[in-house]
């Protein structure tokens, strides 16, 4: 029952899963307005994560064959075996979406079962289906999944948005690409070798340092203007000592572009974002 368990969250990426929720409830937590009931915050974290893990499964799902050529995933449940990817399998991940989707549509708004409804859509079509194959922009463009679930929690207290949520959004749009690029320069070969066009396997490995600096650069910059809009000085410390952190390890990356300090600078950026979040809600209870 537990390895079963243990390969249902693998399948279902919960760990990213509880990630996007958090930065769903950041989201709504630093958006001005009257705090939804309790029962709805649960919901709406609830949908979220459940969506959030529909888009992990289709992704395995669709990349069982890329999957089983690369050293990181091939032994992943679907090319394993121990998970039959059948009609079954899409059957459940799209009831998982439908009920997040209305869900969050019936007991909140429709504003925010939209964004809901699009993160997912643009991590497990936009970003798996039609990009990931075939442009090194791909995680560019699919970090707005993460993005939606800060639109998400905003939408929750206010369908119409406003600045601080908006720009801790885009935060959250600037700090995927430079986080998955230093993951991917440590498996740089094994994208190379299964034909993922990711940035570090396209680049030679110093351009790849450099744009993944100017990423983190654009990053640390916009993550300190919620300040000027709302947020307070608890904010504020967390969003510049996880920056300058992130942007520390960045830059190493830049002077030593290897796999040790690539590492090093994904560790970075889960830092960066633990940090960030954890701001955005200690300086809602505490200022």
């Amino acid at each position: 029952m537990y390895n079963a368990i243990k390969l249902a969250a693998s399948v279902f990426k919960l760990r990213i899963g509880f990630a996007i929720m958090l930065t769903g409830l950041a989201g709504l937590a630093i958006t001005p307005g009257m705090a939804p009931s309790v029962a709805e915050t649960v919901l709406f974290a609830v949908a979220i994560l459940l969506s959030s893990a529909s888009a992990g499964a289709f992704n395995q799902y669709v990349e069982r064959d890329l999957d089983a050529r690369m050293k990181r995933t091939r032994n992943r449940p679907f090319v394993t075996g121990r998970f039959r990817a059948d009609k079954y399998w899409l059957t459940l991940i799209y009831l998982m979406l439908l009920v997040s989707v209305l869900a969050t549509s019936i007991v909140i708004n429709a504003m925010a079962a939209l964004y809901v409804f699009l993160g997912a859509f643009t991590y497990g079509v936009v970003y798996t289906v039609w990009l990931k194959r075939r442009t090194w922009l791909n995680i560019v463009i699919g970090g707005l999944s993460g993005s939606f679930a800060v639109l998400a929690g905003a939408a929750v207290v206010d369908p119409g948005l406003s600045a601080a949520p908006v720009l801790l959004a885009v935060a959250l749009f600037l700090w995927t690409p430079p986080h998955f690029w230093s993951l991917a320069f440590v498996c740089a070969d094994d994208y190379r070798s299964a034909g993922v066009p990711m940035l570090p396997a396209v680049f030679a490995k110093p351009v790849a340092a450099r744009i993944i600096f100017l990423h983190t650069v654009a990053l640390v910059l916009v993550s300190v203007l919620p300040f000027f809009y709302g947020l307070g000085w608890i904010y504020l410390v967390g969003a510049l000592a996880g920056g300058l952190y992130f942007l520390k390890k960045s830059y190493d990356l830049v002077r030593r572009p290897s796999v040790a300090t690539a590492r090093a600078n994904f560790k970075a950026s889960l830092v960066q974002l633990t940090l960030l979040l954890c701001a955005c809600v200690l300086d809602v209870v505490f200022v």
